[in-house]
């Protein structure tokens, strides 16, 4: 799932190439990719792109007054092309949800939004204000935005585990399952420590790691191209996604506990003691 440095990245990449053009008309190949039809997507044509920033996980795209924010789920994503295809996508085949023309059809640069998979979860808005959209009005502030005082009143007589509150986007905005991972394993915590319980110097090293991991992310991030962003965000993980494999800090081997539809990574002697976090789907199997 695109997290805040890859959104952030992604927001950059379309101040660079599409601001000050011209939208000519959008696709829409997936009509439950939209989740608003007041103002119509088709109020987006002839606009000119005036700017493109993020809330959260939200991508903006400024559009002289009009947006299209887009939150790109799990399995979303925004892939450019300096040359659109003029040909309208047929609906419902493939992952192409959404295509918008940055220029004459077929001769212009612009953006097809997909989504891999059967689980659909790409969303996209045309409002006149982001808050408008209810994901956007319901963020915490953003974990970018946070000094250690505002993490320790944020997190203050929580009593949810502290996995379970960093990627609350009430509470937090921006952090997801992979960054997560990457700094509670920064800041040497516990996934299930108690988020209103830690001491002020756990408190100091989540915040250092909060804005040491996501700030280091947004620089390598920011710069490379759309296609090349996935591929950028493995290279960087140190845990997320390493299961079996051993932690670069101690050598231990990386362990995982499973949900549902998810699973995240943790290292025992950096962050648990030595101790492996119960894996209640794995007990369960193993019966």
């Amino acid at each position: 799932m695109p997290e805040l440095p890859e959104v952030e990245a992604l927001a950059h990449h379309l101040r660079e190439h599409a601001v000050g053009r011209v939208v000519a008309r959008v696709d829409v190949a997936s009509p439950q990719v939209l989740k608003t039809f007041d103002p119509p997507v088709t109020a987006l044509h002839g606009r000119e792109v005036t700017g493109a920033g993020r809330f959260g996980k939200h991508l903006d795209l400024d559009c002289d007054g009009l947006h299209l924010v887009v939150h790109l789920a799990r399995a979303g994503w925004l892939r450019w092309s300096d040359t659109v295809a003029a040909a309208p996508p047929k609906p419902g085949r493939g992952p192409l949800a959404l295509r918008a023309h940055l220029g004459p059809p077929g001769r212009g640069p612009g953006f097809d939004l997909t989504e891999a998979g059967t689980k659909k979860g790409l969303a996209a808005w045309v409002v006149h204000d982001p808050a408008e959209v209810p994901s956007v009005a319901r963020l915490g502030p953003d974990a970018l935005s946070l000094g250690r005082a505002e993490l320790a009143e944020l997190l203050a007589g929580r009593t949810e585990r502290l996995k379970t509150a960093l990627t609350d986007q009430a509470l937090l905005a921006g952090i997801g399952n992979a960054y997560s991972d990457e700094i509670l394993h920064t800041a040497g915590l516990s996934p299930y420590a108690t988020a209103g319980r830690l001491s002020a110097q756990a408190l100091d090293r989540l915040h250092e790691a909060v804005i040491g991991v996501l700030t280091d992310a947004v620089a390598r991030s920011v710069g490379q191209s759309a296609a090349r962003l996935k591929g950028e965000k493995r290279s960087g993980l140190r845990v997320h996604g390493r299961t079996g494999l051993p932690c670069p800090v101690c050598a231990d081997t990386i362990r995982e506990v499973s949900f549902a539809d998810k699973a995240f990574q943790y290292c025992p002697t950096c962050q648990t003691g030595g101790r492996p976090l119960a894996d209640r789907r794995m007990s369960r199997l193993l019966k």
